[in-house]
């Protein structure tokens, strides 16, 4: 059995197009070296943003690259999305440092996904786990408070427990093509009320004059970006978030990612509007960002949404996940779905009370997932 070396680099970038490929699965638009490598390179995921890149590399005795773990070292918790601001305002009453803490997960961005990336066929149990020990030794070597891996694809959650780290559960609402042909055929299976309001939203939109038009990555110039950018930097201006991305960021985005990358663009009189930038890989959708000029009845509903649900089912896709929160999804046949991330807690006591609060939090958030489940619009089949 071969000896695993494990080095750090401090940019995704240092590591070969080749061996990612090997690594990685393929097709997916964040679990990417081109998406890491871009947003590092433009800062949002620098630190100037409180990200600083330190993945962990696997190696053989040949120099063959085995294994890889995306990690940052943070400096604040925006754009990790694992809700532990709380628990960084305890260490702080306790006069403990929260931050630095590191985080293998997707900057700014709650999608689920793999994060222990192995070559498959190449004992990969052996190396995820040498991954998660390597992990943990940077915590401790480098006095760090914590680390997080923030939402995980499922079959990584028992390797990451069996090793102490603690479970968190959050819901978020993601559709699910159950084998519609189309959109009339999708709303053929919600009862008659929710039908009629969905089909009154999507009226409401045509009614506007406005024109909505799909468009991938590869189909939009540079050029463009700019005004598109706009929409979202003043979208997230009014609700009081910060816009991390930049024009030059998007436009690389989309230069690199081609197809993997897809805009819901609403127009008036040819000048845009509004915009929804998706992501997908070869079987799920992931809505990222919204943008408005204006306020236009029901176009959050149709851009951020329905257009997502009509190009699933035309691209037959299985899995749409618009993104973290928002309960009024469900009313549009978003399914609540338990979502994972998994914490490392250096300080014994810490993770003693952390683990009794989570404890307790569970039961509390599978409870909630299944009463909201209670509330989808779909008509109720009647037994034999």
């Amino acid at each position: 059995m071969s000896p695993l070396t494990i080095s750090v680099a401090a940019a995704t970038g240092e590591i070969s197009r080749t061996d990612w490929e090997q690594l990685a699965p393929s097709g997916h638009p964040f679990v990417n070296r081109d998406f890491l490598e871009i947003l590092e390179r433009h800062g949002m995921a620098g630190p100037e943003c409180g990200w600083k890149a330190h993945h962990l590399i696997a190696r053989n005795s040949d120099g063959m690259a085995l294994g890889f773990l995306p990690l940052y070292v943070r400096t604040n918790s925006h754009g990790d999305f694992i809700h532990d601001w709380s628990w960084a305002a305890a260490y702080q009453q306790l006069g403990k440092p929260y931050y630095p803490k590191l985080l293998s997960g997707l900057p700014h961005t709650p999608a689920t996904g793999p994060r222990l990336l192995v070559r498959p066929g190449i004992d990969a149990e052996r190396i995820r786990h040498t991954l998660v020990e390597a992990a943990l030794e940077q915590v401790a070597g480098h006095r760090l408070s914590s680390w997080h891996v923030a939402f995980p694809a499922e079959d990584e959650v028992p390797v990451l427990s069996g090793h102490g780290l603690l479970v968190s559960h959050n819901v978020q609402f993601h559709w699910r093509n159950h084998g519609c042909a189309d959109f009339t055929d999708f709303l053929g299976t919600f009862n008659a009320e929710r039908r009629r309001k969905v089909r009154a939203e999507r009226r409401r939109v045509v009614d506007s004059g406005l024109h909505i038009e799909v468009r991938h990555g590869d189909e939009i110039s540079p050029d463009e970006w700019p005004a598109l950018h706009c929409l979202y930097a003043a979208t997230f201006d009014k609700y009081g978030n910060y816009a991390a991305f930049t024009p030059e960021c998007f436009a690389d985005l989309a230069s690199a990612l081609g197809r993997r990358m897809v805009m819901f663009i609403a127009r008036e009189r040819g000048d845009p509007v509004a915009i929804s930038i998706c992501f997908r890989s070869d079987d799920t959708l992931y809505g990222r960002y919204w943008g408005t000029a204006a306020n236009y009845h029901s176009l959050h509903f149709e851009l951020c949404f329905y257009q997502g649900i009509d190009y699933c089912l035309r691209e037959r896709l299985s899995t749409f996940e618009p993104g973290a929160g928002g309960e009024h999804k469900v009313a549009r046949g978003f399914e609540p779905t338990v979502v994972r991330c998994c914490h490392w807690i250096e300080d014994a006591r810490m993770r003693h009370l952390l683990d009794q609060h989570l404890d307790r939090q569970r039961p509390a958030i599978l409870a909630y997932a299944e009463e909201a489940a209670s509330h989808l619009p779909f008509r109720k089949v009647s037994g034999p």
